[in-house]
């Protein structure tokens, strides 16, 4: 006898509205690592939760998948094609490696904005230790992807503290995005490592679709939803 969580994905993907058959999505999620030494890196409290959420919820309207996913502690999406990495040089490579074939990328990861400048294969001793860290810019995949262009469709994420709708649009400019996703960190069941979340969907042409706080299965479910939409406009 089959899975039951098998079963329950297939039935899953069998109900939905399969909008997204012969598109490739590729989706990026969870922390990237950045090491300092053998045993210590910079990372940060993302969990992937959003992202594997928007890699099944894509695959169940018809789309192929590919999930390229930072370090994380959850289980592999069924149906989904996973490319595991650890650096956002990693994470870099791996999306420059799947762009030409994906229709739509979806940068849900919390990729490292900093590494250190030097690095050791060995564990630094406490006492061998400097008092300062010196610190590096990481690749910028989303601005990267913005300048190649293409007909292909972007989506960033910006967890944002402040200004939260202002830094989300000077995102979307600059990075040339078709569509962004911002949520607050500082709202109660919104962000990191929570099960739910609550966000913006602001599109190039200024349209804002607000989602409440939910489960975050449901908001990946309706982030699909606005971005099949948005396709069907920009084709008719």
């Amino acid at each position: 006898m089959a899975d039951s969580d098998l079963i329950l994905q297939e039935l899953s993907t069998l109900l939905s509205q399969q909008d997204l058959v012969g598109k490739t999505v590729l989706i990026t999620a969870g922390p990237t690592r950045e090491f300092i030494d053998a045993v210590r890196f910079i990372s940060n409290p993302s969990t992937g939760k959003m992202g594997y959420a928007l890699a099944s919820a894509a695959r169940d309207r018809g789309a192929d998948v590919i999930l390229i996913t930072g370090p994380t502690q959850l289980p592999t999406p069924w149906g989904v094609q996973v490319v595991s990495v650890v650096s956002a040089a990693d994470m870099h490579r791996a999306v420059m490696e799947h762009l030409d074939r994906s229709h739509i990328v979806i940068m849900a990861a919390a990729v490292s904005d900093f590494k250190p400048l030097q690095t050791s294969d060995r564990k630094i001793k406490k006492e061998d230790a400097t008092q300062t860290l010196p610190l590096g810019r990481t690749e910028d995949i989303l601005h990267e992807i913005g300048k190649v262009g293409g007909k292909r469709l972007l989506i960033g994420f910006a967890a944002e503290t402040d200004n939260i709708e202002q830094n989300a649009l000077k995102k979307l400019n600059n990075k040339h995005l078709d569509m962004i996703v911002v949520n607050d960190l500082l709202k109660s069941g919104s962000g990191f490592g929570s099960d739910t979340n609550a966000v913006t969907i602001i599109d190039r042409s200024g349209k804002k679709t607000e989602l409440p706080t939910m489960p975050k299965t449901v908001i990946a479910a309706s982030i699909i939803t606005v971005i099949s939409e948005y396709l069907k406009q920009q084709n008719s």
